[in-house]
This record gives structure tokens, C-alpha cells and sequence, in this order.
């Protein structure tokens, strides 16, 4: 399997998830991802407190082709501060925390239906 090496670009479904990493796209790598319509990236946040709109910006450049942004926030849920809430949805898109594993699966689904995605997903053990 090919190493990641930051950015692959085109929307890929995850074909696996776990292990401090993700695997997509015939690569895999450890850590956090970011996946916006434009492509996968590299994602530097180990946890929920390290999200900022900074670490959102792919996110908030890409806002016209995005209607939706998971966060997978790690192994547990955690709340979306209203900040972040109403950050996004001035560019109109619309935001959901839940755990990384439902995170990454309710991206798939979304991505199968050919839906305006993005997902920030931390990486899991």
C-alpha cells in the first residue's frame, strides 16, 4: 500500500479507519485527515481542543462546494461550540460532531450518494 504523502486529490470514500489512522484511495495513513470535495489532506489535530477555525480553513476555502462538515471528534462525542456553528454556517454549511468511527461510515454513505461533504476526522486507536 502507498504511503500518504499529504494530499491526494478527487473525492475517495475511507476504506478503512482505526489504528491511529485511515486508509483511502490505495493509501494509508496515520493520523488525523481532512476531506474536502478537492481531496484528502493531511490533518495536524490529535484531539478534539486542538480545533480551530485555522485548522478549519480547507474547510471554510472550499465552503461553495461543501453543505455538510462532519468532525469526527476522536473516540468520544463531543459538543460543537456555537462559535464553530455559526463560523460555518455563514458560508452555508452546516456542522455535526459525532464520534470518528460514525463519523468516517456517515461520510461514505454521504459520499456514495454523491452529497456536499467534507469531514474532519481525528484519528482513533
Amino acid at each position: 500500500m502507498a504511503r500518504f504523502d499529504g494530499f491526494v486529490p478527487g473525492r475517495h470514500q475511507l476504506d478503512a479507519f482505526g489504528a491511529g489512522g485511515f486508509r483511502f484511495a490505495g493509501m494509508s495513513h496515520r493520523g488525523s485527515v481532512l476531506a474536502t470535495p478537492s481531496g484528502i489532506r493531511i490533518w495536524p489535530v490529535t484531539r478534539f481542543s486542538e480545533i480551530t477555525p485555522d485548522t478549519l480553513q480547507p474547510v471554510l476555502d472550499e465552503a461553495e462546494s461543501i453543505d455538510f462538515l462532519l468532525i469526527g471528534t476522536g473516540p468520544d462525542i463531543a459538543f460543537i461550540p456555537q462559535a464553530w456553528r455559526s463560523l460555518l454556517s455563514e458560508r452555508g454549511i452546516t456542522v455535526e460532531g459525532m464520534a470518528t468511527g460514525a463519523a468516517a461510515r456517515t461520510y461514505n454513505v454521504l459520499v456514495g450518494e454523491d452529497r456536499r461533504v467534507a469531514a474532519a476526522l481525528i484519528a482513533v486507536d
